[in-house]
């Protein structure tokens, strides 16, 4: 009993944001296990034409619980919700958010939500696919009141861990820590809360004006007493696009800090990349029209929407671009963090293309519906965000943990989830084209696209087993007699790196750092590490920095006496 009330303490009463990081995280390790499990599903009932191992309402409830676990349980919460919370105050050069409690009950908040959309399958599921779209959302006889609660109240977590975000930021930045000295990973965040805050309320008020429609008969959606069902859409997209970016903004912070890292160089344009994304925040607030082409808008409101997407384009362009120059100008550690920074690159830019593709009002209209866009989603979510999560996941996993994961199954996990992923998805690009509708559970008019669908089910078996191994590779780590991490293993020159044991200690810090650099200014570490600078494997430069402990040298603005650590 006494052990139990020590564990609860430690971690469900706990206010460390880094607890708080790892509940989440084991959190939404579990949910990816769940939605990875439904989509592999969904791919063997498509292996061949006509049912394989379900019929159409289960494929109708099992593709919609996919989409609602992916996008609400997982992928938005992934990097903002696990690496956020770890990492942010560290970053910043503090000892906790601004407000910790608050960051816990965000936590309970996230899991109680989580219960409530788990609850809907206990009681028949949901088959309206994850967007919810009237007027099918009202007439359904699923969950469907259970599920859009259980989004709802997700949503209130989101809003307060932006909120918290937002105030450290601003007000707990150690001394130096200007905004031109931030590291790239906390202006991704900053953007993304910025979005959580103002987007979130959107999509909660449009779940309860859904749920009241269907308990009340207000008939703000239904055409029969007066509504309309396009409107819906409006309210939706007008969260859930700028929602796209609370789930990729995070992925670009974290490739910036791979590509720093891994290709030991300056990120190129710092500004550039650090302002794109508060860019991308703000223009995600004016495209949602781009979902809506074939909705019946007017011509006029399809032709600046599109015109909108173009734009956004360019914010993306000038990352990939600098992140491309970064790595050209630097001395690449192909580690296996950087291996999924190189396999976000590649499926990223090929999501953004395709997009700027549907985003033409000309192709979109023949391409709407159809395994195109699927395709283009998760080049864009997964490619994008899982990569990018993955490939943070390793990064900070010795810094998290403490321990040294096994490099070859990490390599090896990176290679299964590209080709994996690639076979599975771009196939699906041809499919599209030649008119394969998304959401349907067979194709018999179709005979011929049946080899494509083989090939793309192969594919995600592929991906299945690269992930399992990321799984199981973490879980061989934690073992006792793992080799423990060095405070410093990849040479990273953030504060996470140069300023806290593996793992940080509880209160961060011995003393409150004092910021004099930028935070990729490497040749620093170089500097500072002197004849102590060891080589890689492959010969790029790794400073050895000894952080924490008695002999950190940072200056405490106490009492003004001690001198400043060249790497603060």
């Amino acid at each position: 009993m006494a052990r139990a009330w020590q564990w609860t303490k430690l971690w469900a009463l706990t206010v460390d944001h880094k607890r708080i990081g790892i509940m989440y995280l084991i959190a939404v390790s579990f949910f990816f296990s769940v939605g990875g499990l439904l989509a592999l599903g969904i791919r063997t009932e498509l292996f061949f034409v006509g049912e394989t191992i379900m019929g159409p309402d289960a494929y109708n409830r099992v593709f919609t619980m996919h989409g609602l676990v992916m996008v609400f349980l997982f992928i938005i919460p992934s990097i903002p919700a696990t690496m956020g919370n770890f990492l942010l105050p560290i970053m910043v050069g503090a000892k906790d958010v601004a407000f910790p409690r608050l960051n816990l009950l965000s936590l309970y908040i996230y899991v109680i939500g989580a219960m409530i959309a788990l609850y809907s399958i206990t009681t028949g599921g949901v088959d309206t696919g994850w967007t919810f779209y009237t007027p099918y959302s009202k007439e359904t006889g699923t969950a469907v009141i259970a599920m859009a609660m259980g989004a709802f109240v997700m949503g209130f977590s989101s809003i307060l861990t932006g909120l918290n975000f937002i105030v450290t930021i601003h007000k707990m930045r150690a001394p130096g820590m200007t905004w031109n000295r931030m590291p790239l990973f906390l202006w991704s965040i900053y953007a993304t809360s910025i979005v959580q805050v103002l987007a979130t309320p959107v999509i909660g008020i449009t779940l309860v004006l859904l749920t009241m429609e269907r308990v009340l008969g207000i008939g703000i959606f239904d055409p029969a007493l007066g509504g309309d069902p396009v409107l819906f859409q409006h309210f939706f997209w007008f969260y859930s696009h700028p929602a796209v970016y609370i789930m990729i903004l995070p992925a670009f912070g974290v490739i910036s800090e791979l590509m720093g890292t891994f290709s030991r160089q300056r990120v190129y344009g710092y500004r550039a990349v650090a302002l794109s994304s508060v860019a991308i925040a703000l223009l995600g607030f004016l495209v949602w029209g781009h979902h809506m082409f074939t909705s019946g808008q007017s011509p006029v409101s399809s032709v600046v929407f599109s015109l909108i997407t173009f734009l956004i384009g360019i914010p993306s362009g000038i990352k990939i671009f600098n992140w491309v120059w970064t790595m050209y100008k630097g001395s690449v550690w192909l580690k296996t963090p950087m291996l999924y920074a190189l396999t976000f690159l590649f499926l990223f830019t090929i999501g953004g293309v395709t997009g700027i593709m549907v985003g033409a009002l000309a192709v979109d209209i023949h391409l709407h519906d159809t395994y195109f866009v699927v395709a283009h989603f998760h080049y864009v979510m997964m490619g994008g965000t899982v990569m990018a999560f993955l490939g943070g996941l390793h990064y900070w996993w010795p810094k998290m943990t403490g321990k040294l994961y096994n490099e070859t199954l990490g390599k090896l996990s990176a290679l299964l989830v590209f080709l994996g992923f690639n076979m599975t998805f771009f196939i699906q690009f041809v499919m599209g084209s030649q008119g394969m509708p998304r959401r349907y559970y067979d194709y018999p008019d179709m005979p011929w696209l049946e080899p494509l669908h083989q090939a793309s089910t192969i594919g995600s078996y592929v991906l299945g087993l690269g992930l399992f191994i990321v799984l199981v590779n973490g879980l061989l780590s934690l073992r006792k007699g793992t080799p423990k991490a060095p405070g410093n293993p990849w040479g990273g020159a953030t504060l996470e790196w140069t300023h806290t044991t593996s793992p940080p200690d509880h209160h961060n810090f011995h003393h409150t750092p004092l910021v004099t650099h930028g935070p990729y200014d490497y040749e620093v570490l170089f500097q500072s590490s002197g004849d102590s600078a060891q080589h890689s494997d492959h010969g790029a430069p790794v400073p050895v920095v000894e952080v924490g402990g008695p002999q950190e040298m940072d200056q405490t603005i106490d009492d003004g006496t001690s001198q400043p650590d060249p790497l603060a």
